[in-house]
């Protein structure tokens, strides 16, 4: 699929109050839960759903306007619930472009979870890491990042009930959030990186001169989601807190072939450093 494709397919899921209204009502159809924060549970990390007290979970298929998950380790539902002592609804499972998806489609969810009343997004990925003095299985706290798909889940006409035409990047991270992570790592002994993610369209994984090419430019690691979620998420005026846990080292110089069964073991394995710094940081909001 083109970006062209994209474009038209994204026409056809734009970003409505209709459409956002109609899956709002589905999900009231089953709870009444108000939450104060939303959480994206990226590849291999919807393990830390298991640490929510679920009240309620609605499958993608049941909600209009949603996409179905495709990829392995996406468990396709939404999860409601608390965590940390606050009510939260979280996705586990996300949406990709190389899935064949629009941006829209990709980020619909993000609208729909903002509209139900959650005024923080914590969105989670898993990542290659291309900082020589990181390994995998560390935890990364995004301060910045670079989008590199190619499209905007914003182009097309603009809703104004959801957001400016132009909005301000300069801080998509919410500074405040951010030092909650930190303090909660530190307390909890959890090594918490910090960098910038760049978002490539995938789905595969890059070359060594594409790794140099998108070192060069700032990046420290490199995956191929969150961006259109975090986009959004500030067009509709959410506070932001991102999280990358490295599952492959992506050093040009030291490249070794990856798999999907080894980024999900190194996931596995770290992903309870992801969950201690999100009911931390949950606590303390």
């Amino acid at each position: 699929m083109t970006v062209l494709d994209r474009h038209a397919a994204g026409a056809a899921h734009a970003h409505t109050r209709t459409a956002v209204d109609a899956a709002v009502a589905a999900v009231r159809a089953r709870t009444a839960l108000v939450p104060e924060a939303a959480i994206v549970l990226g590849t291999g990390l919807g393990a830390l759903g298991a640490a929510i007290e679920v009240e309620t979970t609605i499958a993608y298929p049941e909600l209009p306007g949603f996409a179905t998950s495709t990829v392995e380790s996406h468990a396709g539902r939404l999860l409601f619930g608390r965590l940390g002592g606050k009510r939260v609804v979280a996705m586990q499972g996300r949406f990709h472009a190389y899935e064949g998806y629009s941006l829209q489609q990709v980020t619909f969810p993000v609208r729909v979870m903002h509209a139900l009343g959650a005024p923080v997004l914590i969105v989670s990925n898993a990542c290659g890491g291309m900082h020589p003095l990181w390994a995998p299985g560390d935890l990364m706290l995004i301060a910045d990042h670079i989008n590199l798909l190619g499209d905007n889940p914003l182009i097309g006409a603009n809703e104004a009930s959801f957001g400016p035409r132009f909005p301000d990047m300069s801080a998509p991270y919410d500074p405040a959030l951010a030092a909650l992570a930190r303090g909660v790592a530190q307390r909890a002994g959890v090594t918490l990186r910090e960098g910038t993610y760049v978002a490539v369209a995938g789905p595969n994984l890059e070359t060594r001169a594409e790794y140099r090419m998108l070192r060069a430019i700032g990046a420290d690691v490199v995956g191929m989601s969150t961006v259109p979620e975090v986009i959004v998420a500030v067009h509709a005026g959410m506070r932001v807190l991102g999280l990358s846990l490295i599952t492959d080292a992506c050093l040009p110089d030291a490249l070794e072939p990856a798999s999907l069964e080894r980024i999900l073991a190194v996931a596995a394995a770290a992903e309870p450093a992801l969950t201690t710094v999100v009911r931390g940081v949950l606590e303390a909001m």
